[in-house]
């Protein structure tokens, strides 16, 4: 598992989640950081099915759809899976205007897209 001041990464199998200390994800170098550490981690760890788990998160910048929109075009270049867990409808309402809802696909929370993907592995 590894922490840093706003994300949390733990892999389990073939399942690797990353969660959100915080309620509102909004640009600067915080984001910055968020940025390299999931580009890091997709090009050091190649995970099969990668989970961006959004419980709790009440706000984000735009920032964090190029920072989601960069690593589905990673973890694609490396055949492997990405999903949208735990988001709530308003911040979901932002994929739907932007069309983001169909590069994506969303789950209830963390443990309904776990189980998703351990049935297609």
């Amino acid at each position: 598992m590894t922490d840093c001041n706003i994300t949390k990464i733990t892999t389990d199998k073939t399942i690797t989640t990353v969660s959100f200390n915080v309620a509102s994800l909004t640009a600067g170098s915080d984001m910055d950081a968020v940025a390299k550490q999931i580009s890091d981690l997709i090009a050091t760890q190649k995970p099969k099915n990668l989970i961006v788990d959004f419980t709790g998160v009440k706000f984000f910048s735009s920032q964090t759809l190029g920072i989601l929109l960069d690593a589905r075009k990673k973890i694609t270049n490396i055949k492997a899976t990405m999903v949208i867990s735990g988001i709530n409808p308003q911040l979901y309402r932002v994929f739907k205007i932007t069309n983001l809802d169909k590069l994506f696909s969303f789950y209830p929370d963390a443990q309904s897209a776990i189980s998703e993907l351990s049935k297609k592995n």
